[in-house]
């Protein structure tokens, strides 16, 4: 797995975690994945939003919460948000072997990386309140807390009694994978021995409301299972979804010596910005975003054998990306979207996409884009996997996300032995 001679640090992934519309485990995951189903369903609660046109949303079932870790006190500072966040970083943590090792967690060298688009909807309605109605009946000391864009990242340090860095990456649908390469960056540069990353977001109608404001959501809402429809001719709008996906990353060596298992490693980031208009994408710099990625891994692009795309099932998304990657790759790349499955689920999405390209990549197998029954002719050629899904054996895979504001994301992992 060497990428180079001399004593340079590696960093692998040793653990995996996260709470999703398609459930809370990888086994209960891959089955619905492999079932090609979809988790959106129709939003009973915003019926009675006036002049919402999308009804549609992918929520996530949250799991259950030991009472001697959430309990009054401990939760007094998080919202649903900052819950959700905490419990995948347990999930990953056990599955690491360190949710049980304290003096390590506490030693100042593990850290975290980790975003979501804002706070806990419901504390920022209960500030909008007070503006509103020039009261501040329902604030209290946590209201900020919950309200906070570092809610997630900072519950989480609370919780697990880390002393290391603390990375808030509040970037809308890149804050995962923002977390993910900041991580990495932390650890290859010597400042931390471990890293919690990733991102959450909880489901509200006002995200919904963002996009809407846009017509950029789908209004299928008698027909749920056949939206979003990414890359596809009929699309009509992207689905709003729900979770946190966390990922520990860790010094290969610091992992070898406490015998920990491997499930990848990240070998690149790439990351950078537009420059020219908040929600028009670029197709330009959203491959020079993977060209960075490229020579940070000091792959060729003959390497990648898959890319986990975007596809938020956004005219001007879908283009964009499509046009960026054939840049690159040319026709032959298969590439396929996680959010026909669980939505767009905002700052979570590229922490969830990296969790479940990992897992694919060690099965050989990789999702379909469900609903892509005919590609948009404006979408660059490229191998669009479908259907069932496609066996494929690969040893570096790209995961790609892009954000409002022209925040474009591409990370690479090689998978374990």
């Amino acid at each position: 797995m060497s990428r180079g001679a001399g004593m340079e640090r590696r960093v692998v992934v040793t653990g995996m975690g996260g709470i999703s519309s398609l459930g809370s485990s990888w086994e209960e995951i891959g089955t619905r994945l492999r079932a090609c189903q979809n988790a959106v369903r129709f939003m009973e609660k915003w019926q009675d939003i006036t002049d919402l046109n999308t009804r549609l949303g992918a929520p996530a079932a949250m799991p259950s919460l030991p009472p001697e870790r959430y309990n009054r006190k401990t939760m007094r500072s998080m919202g649903r948000v900052a819950i959700l966040a905490c419990r995948a970083t347990e999930f990953a943590l056990a599955d690491a072997g360190l949710l049980q090792e304290q003096a390590l967690l506490s030693s100042g060298r593990v850290g975290v990386s980790y975003g979501s688009s804002a706070g806990s909807t419901q504390a920022i309605a209960d500030f909008g309140h007070m503006i509103e109605h020039h009261a501040v009946n329902g604030l209290n000391a946590n209201s900020y807390i919950r309200m906070m864009s570092h809610t997630a990242p900072v519950n989480i340090a609370v919780l697990c009694g880390l002393r290391g860095r603390v990375h808030t990456t509040s970037s809308a649908c890149t804050s995962g994978s923002q977390g993910i390469g900041y991580a990495y960056e932390t650890i290859l540069h010597d400042h931390a021995d471990i890293m919690i990353a990733g991102g959450a977001e909880e489901l509200g109608a006002s995200y919904s409301a963002v996009f809407d404001t846009l017509f950029a959501t789908s209004t299928k809402n008698d027909t749920p299972r056949l939206t979003p429809r990414p890359y596809d001719r009929d699309r009509d709008g992207l689905v709003i979804g729900e979770g946190a996906g966390t990922l520990i990353l860790e010094e290969y060596e610091h992992a070898r010596a406490r015998g920990a298992k491997i499930h990848a490693e990240v070998v690149g980031f790439g990351t950078n910005c537009d420059g020219a208009h908040v929600t028009q994408p670029r197709a330009e710099t959203m491959a020079e975003a993977m060209r960075l990625a490229l020579a940070s891994a000091r792959l060729s692009p003959e390497a990648i054998g898959y890319v986990n795309g975007h596809g938020t099932a956004t005219e001007l998304g879908d283009i964009a990306e499509s046009q960026a990657t054939h840049e690159v790759f040319g026709p032959g790349i298969p590439i396929s979207s996680l959010k026909s499955y669980i939505g767009h689920t905002l700052g979570a999405s590229g922490a969830l996409e990296a969790w479940f390209s990992i897992a694919m990549t060690r099965e050989n197998w990789f999702s379909p884009t469900l609903n892509l029954d005919n590609i948009d002719p404006r979408c660059a050629e490229l191998d669009y996997i479908t259907g069932t899904g496609r066996e494929l054996e690969c040893e570096y895979v790209m995961s790609n996300n892009f954000a409002f504001g022209g925040i474009n994301t591409s990370l690479i992992f090689r998978r374990a032995p």
